[in-house]
């Protein structure tokens, strides 16, 4: 039985930490290298850092940033945002990420999911899918939100993992930043249709958003960003209630 895993998630734009609702309206969320030492004192599980605007301004994520993060953390750093190939990932390895998110690069070359899977091995290969729920079905989204595709996120959940991703990043962007709770319905489709961890993330405001996600599909791993941002909730308080509520946590 996996230990689940409480995943804070750094966006960054233009260098700080940015926060949105549904992908949109960004605010300013305080400098990512404070928020990474402040997060792994905490008891965070892991970190994710996406350069959001990455794949839009069509370059590549600020690698120096990634390592002065990397530099204070000893827990398990993803890195994702405008990566697109083999020599990509090698340069944020060696800056200290320890596992690389792709999505909208995946989607346009799915080929390069198997290739990175090769070189680095799938533990290091975290596909992110952000999906909405249109016109009774759901489809997966690419350029930080901004472009639907013909792809059904079930389908291309299947796919990526056949590919030999190691692990999905499933955002709602229907619950992104919304506190209303994680989207139960299209996790709990996605984490029983795979064999692979599913982190859920999109709409987390309270402990028990994150004790439903847990207890009701089979996600390993819930990500948030604004609820530790602005101190709403602390993740050891978090861990130590999901504990008392015998949820097995790291």
């Amino acid at each position: 039985m996996l230990k689940k895993r409480i995943i804070p998630c750094l966006d960054i734009k233009d260098g700080t930490t940015v926060k949105g609702i549904n992908f949109e309206g960004l605010r300013n969320a305080g400098d990512p290298i404070e928020l990474a030492k402040k997060y792994e004192n905490e008891g965070a599980d892991e970190l994710v850092f996406l350069d959001i605007t990455a794949t839009i301004e069509e370059r590549k994520t600020f690698v120096e940033l990634v390592k002065n993060i990397a530099k204070e953390l000893s827990i398990p750093f993803t890195v994702g945002g405008g990566i697109s190939s083999v020599e990509d990932v090698r340069k944020l390895l060696e800056a200290g990420a320890d596992k690389i998110s792709i999505n909208s690069s995946a989607v346009k070359d799915p080929k390069l999911i198997s290739d990175l899977a090769k070189e680095f091995g799938s533990q290091c290969v975290v596909v992110a899918i952000d999906t909405k729920f249109v016109d009774g079905s759901d489809w997966v989204f690419v350029k930080g939100g901004r472009e639907m595709t013909d792809l059904k996120t079930l389908d291309w959940a299947k796919k990526v993992e056949e590919l030999g991703a190691g692990e999905i990043l499933l955002t709602s962007m229907d619950g992104d930043g919304t506190k209303n709770g994680f989207d139960l319905r299209i996790t709990k489709l996605i984490s029983e249709n795979v064999n692979i961890p599913v982190i859920a993330s999109g709409g987390a405001g309270k402990t028990e958003d994150f004790e439903n996600v847990f207890n009701q599909t089979k996600a390993t791993g819930a990500l948030a960003a604004s609820i530790f941002h602005f101190g709403e909730i602390k993740i050891n308080d978090l861990k130590n209630e999901l504990k008392n509520k015998n949820i097995n946590v790291r």
